[in-house]
């Protein structure tokens, strides 16, 4: 099976710095120097599926643009890149989400991937109006999700929840393919809401050991529900001819790292409810030694961002090493950014994917098949 890779649109905005932001904290000031504009987003989303990325993830959340809005229309300057949609099931009733989802299929030709996000922070869910505990949020999650995959099917569906209550719901249309359901989450209650409903369970990129425990966890609880899940991995990428240039981009990136920037983005992610971003903060510690965890597995970047905080650093060889190594723990799909992303992109699919491919891990996805040599007639 070839590996999938999937990019990244920073609606945030984008910079040869990082641009921080997510979990509570708001976007940093680099993200001015590229603004998220459709333009500049629908650049990154072309150079991706030129590349062989299959899809790209939008970020959800008050520091970023709209995922659903903002990949609609990027969905139109592009053609055969899928979009990989967060978006937040408190906010959207899921009778609307799964008439949203299957409008967004019909639209786009079936290039619609969904990433549930539950929402880790108590504060930020507040300003949406949404005032449920974080193990509320995720049973209000599994009802969703029950009710959204039900309608999908073509179900009607009449459901009184804990949260959510709907009465006679069904859709004109279905969605012609089902949307995939990708979704992360490193608490007791996620896992058991992944294990029911999700097609692809997301981790962030911790080192190879905690990924290998995730994984197991997730397929016991999912062998309970007598299901098979695909799991994907979520990273950003500094990759280069050599190892050594690789990781002079990666100190010039973390000399660029004001100091009292720091400290205000550790201490709004401390009080994150997410467990996570706890395990992201743990790997660093807040400070700017020791940071290679592992060989190649770098978590300079969650100095200053939410979520995703770790990068793969190294030489196109080492990174696909990385990834061959990530892979045999059980990860088919990687989620991939860097800075900026459309320099980034040509960096990881031209530096990177050619040697996956060599070695038979990859194949691009809309690759047309060789034409048949020509058949030249016997002279008479």
């Amino acid at each position: 099976m070839s590996l999938t890779f999937h990019w990244f649109l920073p609606t945030n905005g984008d910079s040869r710095h990082v641009v921080g932001g997510g979990h509570g904290t708001p976007a940093t000031a680099a993200g001015r120097d590229r603004p998220p504009t459709v333009a500049y987003l629908s650049q990154i989303a072309r150079a991706a599926e030129d590349l062989g990325f299959v899809g790209a993830l939008t970020p959800t959340g008050a520091w970023c643009e709209d995922a659903w809005l903002t990949t609609a229309m990027v969905s139109q300057q592009s053609e055969r890149l899928k979009f990989l949609v967060a978006f937040r099931p408190g906010f959207v009733s899921p009778t609307l989400a799964a008439q949203m989802a299957s409008t967004f299929q019909r639209q786009t030709g079936g290039r619609l991937l969904l990433n549930v996000v539950t929402g880790g922070e108590s504060h930020e869910q507040r300003a949406y109006g949404d005032f449920l505990d974080k193990d509320a949020r995720y049973r209000r999650t599994g009802e969703f999700l029950q009710i959204v995959r039900e309608l999908w099917e073509g179900k009607t569906v009449d459901l009184a929840g804990e949260h959510l209550q709907v009465e006679d719901a069904r859709l004109a249309r279905v969605p012609d393919p089902v949307p995939e359901v990708y979704f992360g989450g490193s608490s007791p209650v996620a896992g058991e809401v992944a294990a029911r409903y999700v097609d692809v369970y997301l981790t962030w990129g911790e080192p190879p050991a905690q990924v290998a425990e995730k994984i197991a966890w997730i397929r016991g609880l999912a062998a309970k529900q007598g299901r098979t899940l695909r799991f994907g991995i979520r990273l950003h990428v500094i990759t280069r001819d050599t190892s050594e240039q690789a990781w002079a981009e990666a100190h010039r990136l973390l000399d660029g790292f004001d100091p009292e920037t720091v400290k205000s983005v550790q201490a709004g992610l401390a009080r994150s409810e997410s467990e996570g971003q706890q395990r992201m903060l743990a790997l660093h510690g807040g400070g700017r030694d020791g940071l290679e965890i592992h060989p190649n597995l770098w978590a300079g970047i969650g100095l200053v961002r939410g979520g995703a905080g770790t990068a793969l650093v190294g030489s196109h060889e080492e990174v696909a090493e990385r990834i061959a190594e990530y892979h045999r723990l059980g990860i088919d799909e990687f989620v991939l950014s860097g800075y900026p992303h459309l320099e980034e992109a040509y960096w990881f699919g031209e530096g990177v994917l050619p040697r996956l491919a060599a070695q038979g891990l990859w194949q691009h996805p809309f690759a047309k098949p060789a034409a048949p040599a020509a058949q030249v007639p016997f002279a008479s």
